[in-house]
């Protein structure tokens, strides 16, 4: 199945009476449910007294389930001793993941085929049971814990779309019929049926004793760049390895004239993992061989598939974009022959011509002279001559200002990009690397190049693309600059602010005051309602501190849920009232999560410039300890930091 759509996003949080919905229609059983052995299971499991041994010979009970599972829980490398019993092979896996996995063969061998006629069985459980053994052996990859319960979730991270071809089955056989973009489906779902295949996969997996913060990632797994996880976390970690599941899912099923075209983008979804083309490949070969006796154990029929080398060789070039990119010399910068390799194939692919690599900066320079490249990709970190000491080589040259750089980084902070940019780097792009942010950035270098080239001929495109790009790098040294969530500022200007600030008030003898603001049980909004509803309330926050200060007061994000406010020329007296005014402005903001209001308040620190304070950090940290003594009593209220004391009101 290649049934790929807009990840829920909203759905999981907004769509509160589909979600009512789907609890009814779950509770009246008409969803998707085990029978048999495996329901026993399930309720034994929901009993707080459950014991392993109950749970044991329940299982022994089915032959079948039995074998599954201590294959199962057999099968992963580094166990130490085999499981001998169904008892050791529960105590194992765990009662909870034992009835996700009895749930989920239970419905494998129930819904081989069904009324659904437009619905492909046997292709969605071999897509499911492919993306359960992936998910098991990414995890593992990815150093992430509990192996067995992702190959339950991954086995049901799509079964909402079994569940929409047995409720309804004539109308979702009607719709797939006429859906013709794989992209547009979950619209068309919740157009026409009020819900989508992941609001079903939510509650499905929440009523088989999934946790919460395996759900979200599972039913973001479609598209997880929209579900505004934070780089590096474990949401965001499981969204892209469920995602990596269906896409190599996605190509095993696909036809056997469209596989080439996936290779290019499971090789950088490998490279997320930090494997090269050869230990991807090794990988997803292995991944396919259990697949295939996975398949055998279930009865579930799976295709052919050849080893991975043999599809990377056959893989065509992506047309589209080799088309737009004519006699277009390319020269790439990485140290690490692995990663090269797979950069050169993969940038081979959008330009469609061999593309020069060097392995630092210094014989990087010697190339780029030598072959005149029009577009350079380079790395940052690289022995001899880094990315950055090669930029500015470059730049000092006549013959390379005019060339453009992309550098390839794998920390996008703030400092960094602005470092990048004044060695005069063009644009860059983050690793591991996205295979279509690269054709993006590729086709904006291809713009430049355009452009530059028709200089040439016309001096005016000239200026007038100097004025753009002037106006590009303003654009980006703003977002440097920026919180993108708020609208405020970020930390790194605030502080600089403050700095400033402080230096004026001490020159001058004004008095100077800063609030520290965080907003109350902010985890708990996140948790409860998801972090869509987490960004919207950073938002609105973010809106109310722009609408009330005083005009000449500067306030920044620090990060998270906390805001800093800095008020020139104010007293002790107006900064409380300045704190109290902003507190019960937030007081004000209300969120509407589904049929239900949230309400959002916060807790603010004050504090001035006092003569013992040596600079402008002491001030914050004055404010943080006021802002610690306003949530330990109580939250929702101001507290003063004065004389090294925190207390409430104005004095």
């Amino acid at each position: 199945m290649n049934n790929r759509a807009p990840a829920p996003g909203a759905a999981m949080g907004s769509h509160a009476e589909s979600a009512l919905k789907i609890e009814q229609l779950r509770s009246s059983g008409r969803l998707p449910s085990p029978k048999g052995v495996a329901l026993a299971i399930m309720e034994s499991c929901r009993r707080p007294d459950a014991t392993t041994d109950e749970i044991a010979r329940a299982v022994q009970s089915d032959p079948a389930l039995t074998g599954r599972l201590l294959r199962l829980a057999n099968s992963a490398a580094g166990r130490g001793r085999s499981a001998a019993s169904i008892s050791d092979a529960v105590m194992r896996l765990g009662l909870n993941t034992v009835q996700q996995l009895a749930m989920g063969f239970s419905l494998v061998d129930q819904y081989q085929n069904g009324p659904c006629k437009a619905f492909n069985y046997t292709a969605y459980w071999s897509h499911s049971l492919l993306m359960a053994v992936a998910m098991r052996a990414l995890g593992s990859v990815g150093r992430v814990k509990g192996g067995d319960e992702l190959f339950a979730c991954g086995l049901l991270a799509r079964i909402g779309c079994l569940a929409l071809a047995t409720v309804h089955p004539v109308e979702y056989s009607a719709l797939l019929e006429q859906c013709t973009d794989p992209a547009q489906l979950a619209a068309m779902e919740r157009e026409r049926l009020e819900a989508d295949h992941n609001d079903f996969s939510a509650v499905i997996l929440a009523g088989c004793g999934f946790p919460a913060n395996l759900i979200e990632p599972a039913c973001h797994h479609e598209n997880p760049a929209a579900a505004g996880y934070s780089d590096g976390s474990r949401p965001y970690q499981l969204a892209h390895l469920f995602h990596h599941a269906m896409r190599l899912a996605d190509m095993a099923l696909a036809p056997q004239a469209l596989r080439g075209g996936m290779v290019a983008e499971l090789l950088l979804l490998g490279g997320r993992l930090g494997l090269d083309a050869g230990e991807h490949g090794k990988l997803v070969d292995a991944i396919v061989a259990e697949w295939r006796e996975w398949a055998t154990l279930l009865a579930v029929p799976v295709s052919a598939l050849p080893p991975f080398a043999t599809l990377a060789a056959a893989a065509p070039r992506i047309g589209e974009e080799r088309a737009a990119y004519p006699q277009m010399r390319v020269l790439l910068v990485e140290d690490d022959p692995a990663t090269r390799a797979m950069m050169e194939a993969v940038l081979g692919s959008i330009v469609g011509r061999k593309v020069h690599s060097a392995g630092n900066g210094r014989e990087a320079m010697a190339m780029a002279l030598e072959t005149m490249p029009r577009i350079i990709i380079t790395d940052w970190q690289m022995p001899v001559m880094d990315g950055i000491e090669f930029c500015r080589a470059l730049r000092e040259t006549e013959w390379g200002q005019s060339m453009y750089v992309i550098m390839l980084t794998g920390v996008e902070t703030e400092e960094n990009i602005v470092h990048a940019f004044e060695a005069g780097v063009d644009d860059y792009v983050t690793k591991p690397v996205n295979v279509r942010s690269l054709s993006a950035r590729m086709r904006a270098a291809l713009h430049y190049v355009q452009l530059l080239e028709a200089w040439e001929k016309d001096r005016a495109q000239l200026k007038q693309f100097a004025s753009d790009l002037a106006i590009s790098n303003r654009k980006l040294q703003h977002v440097a600059l920026s919180d993108l969530l708020t609208g405020l500022p970020n930390r790194r200007a605030g502080l600089g602010a403050l700095d400033q600030m402080w230096s004026a008030a001490t020159r001058s003898g004004l008095e100077l005051a800063v609030l520290m603001l965080d907003i109350d049980r902010f985890k708990s909004i996140n948790d409860t309602h998801g972090h869509a509803i987490g960004d919207k309330v950073l938002s609105e926050v973010g809106k109310v501190i722009r609408g009330t200060m005083r005009n000449g007061d500067q306030a920044c994000r620090l990060g998270g849920e906390e805001f800093l406010v800095i008020c020139p020329n104010a007293d002790r007296t107006a900064a409380w009232q300045a704190a109290e005014r902003l507190r019960r402005a937030i007081n004000n903001v209300c969120i509407t999560v589904g049929a239900a209001t949230l309400q959002v308040s916060a807790s603010v620190g004050v504090a001035c410039r006092e003569a013992d304070m040596p600079d402008a950090g002491a001030l914050v940290s004055a404010a943080d300890k006021a802002l610690y003594g306003a949530k330990h009593a109580g939250r929702n209220q101001s507290r003063v930091h004065s004389g090294g004391k925190v207390h409430g009101g104005s004095h």
